[in-house]
């Protein structure tokens, strides 16, 4: 008779912690709600707004850039 379900997670959970490792739940967006893409869009314009009023940053960002190309190059 075949193993049922709950002793094979439950197995595979104690042969995970015993390698050390820890069950850990996330919660991340629903890309399937309505309107994601839309929140998505808005909050991009916002950073990009922000990006393009801070010259400092900007710089820093391109200096960091061209740091990480001439190391490429080497």
């Amino acid at each position: 008779m075949p193993t049922p379900v709950t002793e094979r997670v439950r197995k595979r959970r104690a042969a995970l912690r015993a390698a050390g490792l820890r069950p850990l739940q996330i919660w991340v967006p629903d890309t399937r709600r309505p309107h994601f893409a839309e929140e998505c869009r808005r909050q991009s314009q916002v950073v990009a707004r922000a990006d393009m009023a801070d010259a400092e940053t900007l710089g820093f960002l391109d200096a960091a850039l061209a740091d990480l190309d001439d190391e490429g190059a080497a």
